[in-house]
């Protein structure tokens, strides 16, 4: 049985990994300054769960098959580096032209962006290998190892989600969207080179 010790250090790890500022951060960032609160808790969502996609291939063994072949890791890293340069070019597109925060498709809009966002970057397969080889005790259970995946899959949504409601509840998003022209440009600048660098260097 798992001790509580290796838990808490799993659990320290996987809270570090999602809190570190990167693409998934920023298009939770977009949605809810451009959707409103639902869409951006709803990236969250979506983000955690394409997550806990790889987590769990991590138990089972899927994703060390993916991170042990390198033309299919590269390719989900270009097609993941496409979906962001889409997506930083609309952005720039339509900059300054506001959303309806309570559109009916706004939460199913976040959610199939944060789950592509996160499901197309295989380097979440990596990770969770090699938390899995450090943390995780050789003996783990099946059940403690799908446990170790679901724990990791939470704290991902909790984060997400925490930072589009802190975005949401205080304001910032609401001042954000009055800078919205700006504030489009800046994001979809930001998408473009974060997807031209998975692009090129990989």
């Amino acid at each position: 049985m798992m001790e509580s010790s290796a838990w808490i250090s799993i659990a320290a790890v996987c809270f570090t990994g999602a809190a570190v500022p990167g693409p998934s951060l920023a298009v939770v960032i977009k949605n809810t300054v451009s959707g409103g609160r639902m869409q951006g808790v709803m990236t969250g969502v979506g983000h955690g769960i394409g997550v806990g996609i790889y987590a769990f291939g991590a138990v089972v063994g899927v994703s060390a098959l993916v991170a042990s072949v390198p033309g299919v890791n590269r390719a989900i890293e270009v097609v993941g580096g496409l979906y962001l340069l889409w997506m930083g070019a609309q952005a720039l597109r339509h900059a300054g032209k506001s959303t309806n925060e309570h559109a009916p498709n706004g939460g199913r809009t976040g959610f199939v962006e944060g789950f592509t966002v996160a499901f197309l970057n295989p380097k979440i397969a990596v990770f969770f290998l090699a938390l899995l080889g450090s943390f995780l005790p050789v003996d783990a259970s099946t059940i403690e190892r799908a446990g170790v995946a679901g724990l990791a899959m939470l704290i991902d949504i909790a984060w997400y989600v925490f930072a589009a409601l802190l975005l949401a509840t205080t304001g910032a998003a609401g001042w954000l969207a009055t800078q919205g022209l700006w504030v489009d440009r800046l994001f979809g600048l930001l998408l473009v080179g974060i997807a031209t660098f998975l692009i090129v260097v990989g």
